[in-house]
């Protein structure tokens, strides 16, 4: 098996904080920059799975700057470089403690709150007599909570600034960009032959000004169903041929897995990790339209910190 990447211990120059989350860590340079690493880590219904997944933090890692320069005309992002195939660094902003997470059809967990009776999220009404995977009349929004730890949690735009989450000004302008990023990444889906079902934006601010952060358009943020056969499928009730990290979260849910409490994670054998790589590599080149050049791992941890401190003292000449 490939070597996975699921954890880092850097001390680079002039750092003051390392956060390590879910999938990636975080590096905080002073005086404003910061170091992301795309590890191989993979989570499901916030649970961070036992085995890392090779090249995952690479596909993220190069698809999110893909998206982040092709939509840096929308709304500036905090990239400034990326001089590793599994990092990125950029401009400290300060995020807001939302994700705007922005839905073009009724899947994954919107479908599954449908499906129990739901008709409203996120303070968002739901037409009566939809079907799995059927698109809505127009996107809609359904904001969740950024936690720290455990779950997020859905919130209404009207919650989000009463509870001073985000103020209505800010508000007003990180929903308008979530539109436009979506509409754009449509498009760009739609010129590969993909569909962009749904995905996840998050902002920060750095001198007042709102930025893009994190990753964008990714299989971990997004969801992405393949447009030939779509439309048939949908009439026949068959699920939809899908290009996201839904089918990790599926076999899970077969195995009687989501998260809950003394529930335990199946056994993630050596040839479903590689069937995940194999997942996450066909999206890159389906997406990009490029093909997925598998990374040097011969030193892989002390490659990621060469790459990384020659950046940072070109950004700090």
């Amino acid at each position: 098996m490939p070597t996975a990447l699921t954890n880092t211990n850097y001390n680079f120059p002039g750092q003051t904080d390392v956060y390590h989350g879910k999938v990636r860590d975080v590096y905080t340079i002073a005086p404003d920059t910061l170091v992301m690493i795309a590890t191989d880590r993979i989570s499901a219904f916030d649970v961070v799975l036992p085995k890392g997944i090779p090249y995952k933090g690479q596909v993220l890692n190069e698809i999110a700057g893909y998206f982040l320069d092709a939509t840096a005309d929308i709304v500036p992002n905090w990239k400034l470089a990326s001089p590793d195939p599994m990092a990125t660094v950029g401009l400290q902003c300060t995020g807001f403690r939302v994700e705007m997470i922005i839905r073009g059809y009724l899947a994954g967990s919107a479908w599954r709150d449908y499906q129990a009776g739901c008709r409203e999220i996120c303070g968002v009404k739901l037409p009566e007599g939809m079907c799995e995977n059927q698109a809505f009349p127009e996107p809609i929004i359904t904001p969740t909570t950024k936690a720290d730890a455990g779950h997020d949690e859905n919130i209404s735009a009207e919650e989000i600034v009463s509870r001073g989450l985000v103020s209505a000004e800010d508000y007003a302008v990180i929903e308008r960009y979530t539109r436009l990023l979506f509409e754009r990444g449509q498009k760009m889906a739609a010129e590969k032959g993909l569909i962009l079902v749904d995905t996840k934006y998050e902002f920060g601010k750095h001198n007042g000004k709102i930025y893009l952060i994190d990753e964008i358009h990714t299989p971990d943020s997004s969801r992405y169903f393949y447009a030939d056969g779509y439309r048939e499928r949908l009439e026949k009730g068959l699920p939809q041929r899908q290009l996201s990290k839904e089918f990790v979260r599926q076999w899970l849910i077969d195995r009687g897995f989501m998260g809950r409490e003394g529930q335990q994670v199946p056994e993630m054998t050596d040839e479903f990790v590689a069937s995940v790589t194999d997942r996450y590599i066909e999206l890159y080149e389906q997406l990009t339209g490029r093909s997925f050049v598998r990374a040097d791992q011969s030193d892989l941890e002390n490659r990621i910190a060469v790459n990384v401190l020659d950046c940072l003292q070109n950004i700090n000449r």
